[in-house]
């Protein structure tokens, strides 16, 4: 399948402001190895594989390791994720999965033992902006 719309191109006010969150998000003082974690997994969990490949390969660079990256699908079945990444991607699966579950009073306990209030509006909009991407690269079937 090829690309269904220059998105970009052909509505540039949506591009500019999808590029306006990503700018609070990186500005929101979460950590980038985080970030990267969160933006793979969401993006898994809505197989865009534009951003599969693109968020895999910013982490790499950013030095995560192979192991994580391979089983970050399993996260809760290995060692590999501290309790605060823990927290985040658990946090990131039920805001992706909304259809399906939301959040629990369990997970937000779970972050505010590792995130401050405004980290956790910071990491929800970290999640928003990912699924808006994700349903930009799937809906227009962008290819890495």
């Amino acid at each position: 399948m090829t690309a269904r719309i220059q998105w970009a191109k052909a509505a540039p006010d949506a591009f500019n402001a999808m590029l306006a969150m990503e700018e609070a998000v990186t500005k929101s003082g979460l950590d980038k190895p985080l970030l990267e974690l969160v933006r793979l997994r969401a993006s898994q969990i809505n197989g865009c594989a534009y951003c599969v490949n693109m968020h895999a390969e910013d982490a790499r660079k950013g030095g995560e390791t192979e192991a994580r990256l391979q089983t970050l699908g399993v996260w809760r079945d290995t060692d590999f994720f501290t309790p605060r990444e823990r927290a985040a991607l658990a946090w990131t699966e039920s805001n992706t999965k909304l259809s399906q579950q939301h959040p629990s009073d369990q997970e937000f306990e779970a972050l505010r033992q590792h995130f401050s209030d405004a980290e956790i509006v910071n990491l929800t909009l970290a999640i928003a902006t990912i699924n808006a991407w994700n349903r930009f690269g799937v809906g227009m079937a962008l290819k890495p």
